[in-house]
C-alpha cells in the first residue's frame, strides 16, 4: 500500500464512472469546475446494459456535447417482432427513443470528458470519507487521500459511497432472480428487429441486436433445474432457453461477453445527500427496467447536482442551495420507482396475449 503526504485537492470528486458519473463530471468540467473521477473497475467494460436513452435525456446530453457521438453509433426506430408459441404475429415500432449500448454512451461521455481535460482513473475503490466544516477527505483503496470541496457516490446499487454514509436503500427486492441476461451472438438471426418470443406456458425469451455490433442482448426467463431452483446465466443455459422459447432450428447462440441475473428491486434512499457528500443514479435509487428510464434517470440526477454544486461552490455559505438536489431529485426518485414498478406489472401480464411484448411498458 502506498500513501501521499499531500492529498491532491479537487472541488468535486465523483466516485463512479457509468452514465450518471460520467455526465456529471461533464457537466461540472465544461462549467470550469475541478472534478476527479475514480473508478473501481481497472477498466472499461463493454456490457449493453441498459440500452436506451429517451428523448429527454438526449437533450440533456447534448447540452454536455456528448448527443451527436451517440446518435452517429445508436439506432433509432427498431421494430418489436412478436411472436408467440414459435409463430410470428406482428411487428411493433418502438418507441422515441435511441437504441444504445450503455458501454457506447459511457465511451461517448468519456471522449468528452478527455476533451474537457478530465480522464477517469480506473482500478480506484473509494474506501473511507471523513467530512469537516470546509471540506472532506476521501482515501482511495490504494492509500491514496484525496482532498475535495463535495463528493458525488454515482457508484451504482451496490454503492461503496451509500454504505459508507450510512444511507440506508429503502424499499423491496425480490427473492428469486426474475431474468437472466448476457450479450451473445446469434448467427444467422435478422438484425432487424428486436425478436421477442413468449408462449402460452409463460416465459419467454428477447433478443435485441446492438448496434455497432455483432451481438444481442438476450433477456429470457430463468432456467430452472428439476427441483425448481434457478440456474445461474451460462451459454448452454442461453441455447436451452432459446430453442424452448424460440423454436428455431439451427440458430446456435455464440461468444457471450457478458452474463448477468436481474431480480425485481424498488428502492430509493432514505436521503441523497449527507453534508458535503451527495449520491446519484443507482445509488440512489434501483427500479424495474420497464421502459427503459434507468440512465435517463441517472442524467437527470447529474444534472440537476452539477447545478447544485456549481451553485454551492460560487456560494459556499448557502445551506439552503445544497439542499435544493434532494429536493428535486427524491421525489423524482420515489415517482420513477412507483412508476416502473407499475409498468414491469403491465409488460408481465401483456406478454401473456400473442402479439404484445415490452411496448406495454413504455407508456
Amino acid at each position: 500500500m502506498t500513501t501521499t503526504n499531500a492529498p491532491a485537492a479537487t472541488d468535486v470528486l465523483v466516485v463512479g464512472s457509468g452514465p450518471t458519473g460520467l455526465a456529471l463530471a461533464c457537466d461540472l468540467a465544461r462549467r470550469g469546475i475541478a472534478v476527479r473521477v475514480v473508478e473501481q473497475r481497472p477498466a472499461p467494460h463493454r456490457e449493453s446494459r441498459g440500452k436506451g436513452l429517451q428523448p429527454e435525456a438526449m437533450e440533456l446530453l447534448d447540452g454536455l456535447g456528448a448527443g451527436d457521438r451517440i446518435r452517429a453509433v445508436g439506432r433509432t426506430g427498431i421494430v418489436l417482432r412478436k411472436y408467440f408459441d414459435g409463430e410470428h404475429i406482428g411487428d411493433t415500432p418502438s418507441g422515441a427513443g435511441i437504441l444504445v449500448g450503455q458501454w457506447q454512451v459511457e465511451e461517448a461521455l468519456r471522449e468528452r470528458l478527455a476533451e474537457l481535460g478530465v480522464r477517469v482513473q480506473h482500478g480506484a475503490a473509494l474506501a473511507s470519507v471523513d467530512q469537516g466544516a470546509s471540506g472532506l477527505r476521501a482515501e482511495l483503496s490504494d492509500g491514496t487521500g484525496l482532498h475535495a470541496a463535495y463528493l458525488a457516490g454515482c457508484d451504482g446499487g451496490r454503492s461503496t459511497t451509500r454504505r459508507l454514509l450510512g444511507i440506508p436503500l429503502e424499499g423491496s427486492t425480490a427473492e428469486e432472480e426474475a431474468m437472466v441476461l448476457g450479450d451473445v451472438r446469434a448467427p444467422g438471426l435478422s438484425r432487424e428487429f428486436w425478436h421477442q418470443w413468449f408462449t402460452t406456458e409463460g416465459g419467454g425469451i428477447l433478443l435485441c441486436p446492438m448496434p455497432g455490433t455483432d451481438s444481442f442482448q438476450l433477456q429470457a426467463a430463468p432456467e430452472k433445474d428439476g427441483e425448481g431452483r434457478t440456474l445461474p446465466p451460462s451459454l448452454e443455459s442461453f441455447q436451452r432457453l432459446f430453442d424452448r422459447y424460440a423454436r428455431v432450428p439451427g440458430i446456435r447462440l455464440a461468444d457471450p461477453t457478458w452474463m448477468s441475473s436481474w431480480r425485481v428491486n424498488s428502492r430509493v434512499a432514505a436521503r441523497m445527500r449527507r453534508g458535503r457528500a451527495f449520491l446519484a443514479g443507482d445509488a440512489a435509487h434501483v427500479h424495474p427496467i420497464a421502459g427503459g428510464l434507468g440512465m435517463n434517470t441517472g442524467i437527470q440526477d447529474a444534472t440537476a447536482l452539477a447545478r447544485t454544486l456549481a451553485a454551492a461552490l460560487a456560494e459556499p455559505a448557502a445551506a439552503e442551495v445544497l439542499d435544493a438536489y434532494e429536493a428535486e431529485r427524491l421525489p423524482a426518485a420515489r415517482a420513477v420507482v412507483t412508476d416502473t414498478t407499475r409498468r414491469y406489472e403491465r409488460v408481465v401480464q401483456a406478454v401473456r396475449t400473442p402479439g404484445r411484448g415490452t411496448e406495454a411498458g413504455m407508456n
